[in-house]
């Protein structure tokens, strides 16, 4: 007998058994009578060690990022900080590569429950391609993956999801740089092997080129790494070797500057010889010459949605959540209107 079989039969959450145990007084007093009298039918005895370690842990709750040196996660990562503090719990920040655990998600986000014995988690970035959902049922504590889009339907039984649809977001975007007359359009991707936001949004770009019975042509899907760097020299060889590319539509602005770079290092005027699409709508795209047209994810209040759905989940006033946010376009001046 454990608090899930006393949670089970009481009809309540795990976490309302536990603070009717911990005496907390924010519990009905019919629903704490309910508890008690299934605790005492079934002479169930708490592990108190347990117990007096989760109370010394009930303030902490963890962040876990895939990617910390990207732009659009740091400025998310400073609202969240501040969205927990606000509400008197610590954050704990970890993060992780894509060698982790070799490279198993869920085993990273389980390891990092257990170590610290949180009481709430927020799962920034990641595809949780490999969850293995039976690995947590004994998980206790609400989890929210935000800007996470993974191929595999997400359980919410398990999980909460505040994200952006990233397949409608690149179809967006391809259909406005087709109706600007494009029609030879590349599109940067972060990385061959992942299988949540590339994927999502190669299948957006695809999906929008079919519609307009454009060929989609592979020597036009290129890897930029999310990073400055590999973007300039992935953009140097794609344009070297298919000059006939009129825009390229990378997937973040990161590698949308390093590309940009790399054109005009390469003779190229952008805005007006070839074009550059971004996706993120970071700051940074508003002062690169010229401004930066891009897709902008609503970042503020993905991370204070998170935030605020996490607390919810916590106290129990709400259930497991998958929350999509809209995108918009910023139309500036680094994309050419080749129909005039």
């Amino acid at each position: 007998m454990n608090i899930k079989d006393i949670a089970k039969l009481s009809g309540v959450g795990v976490s309302t058994v536990s603070r009717v145990l911990n005496n907390h007084p924010d519990v009905k007093k019919e629903t704490r009578d309910k508890v008690l009298e299934v605790i005492k039918e079934c002479n169930y005895v708490p592990n108190n060690s347990a117990r007096i370690l989760k109370s010394n842990n009930m303030k902490h709750i963890g962040v876990l990022v895939k990617g910390i040196f990207n732009p659009f996660f740091s400025e998310m990562l400073k609202i969240i900080e501040t969205g927990i503090n606000d509400i008197g719990y610590t954050m704990i920040l970890h993060h992780y590569d894509t060698n982790s655990l070799g490279g198993n998600e869920g085993e990273v986000l389980i390891s990092f429950i257990k170590e610290k014995r949180l009481q709430g988690v927020i799962c920034l970035g990641g595809n949780f391609s490999k969850i293995e959902e039976e690995r947590f049922e004994e998980i206790e504590i609400p989890i929210v993956l935000t800007s996470v889009d993974s191929h595999m339907k997400i359980n919410t039984k398990l999980f909460s999801r505040v994200c952006i649809d990233n397949k409608k977001a690149a179809y967006e975007a391809t259909k406005y740089l087709i109706e600007k007359g494009h029609e030879h359009i590349a599109i940067m991707l972060g990385d061959e092997f992942d299988a949540g936001v590339s994927n999502r949004r190669v299948m957006g770009y695809m999906e929008a080129l079919d519609e307009y019975h454009i060929p989609i042509n592979k020597n036009y899907i290129v890897m930029g790494g999310y990073d400055f760097e590999p973007a300039y020299e992935s953009a140097k060889k794609l344009l070297t070797a298919s000059p006939e590319v009129t825009v390229l539509f990378a997937i973040s602005d990161i590698m949308a500057i390093g590309a940009g770079k790399a054109m005009s290092d390469l003779g190229f005027t952008v805005g007006k010889e070839i074009s550059l699409l971004g996706f993120d709508g970071l700051n940074i795209g508003k002062y690169y010459t010229p401004a930066l047209t891009t897709i902008e994810q609503p970042g503020k209040q993905m991370a204070e949605d998170c935030i605020d759905l996490l607390v919810q989940l916590i106290e129990e006033k709400e259930a497991n959540q998958n929350i999509i946010l809209e995108t918009r376009l910023i139309e500036r001046k680094s994309v050419c209107n080749l129909k005039g």
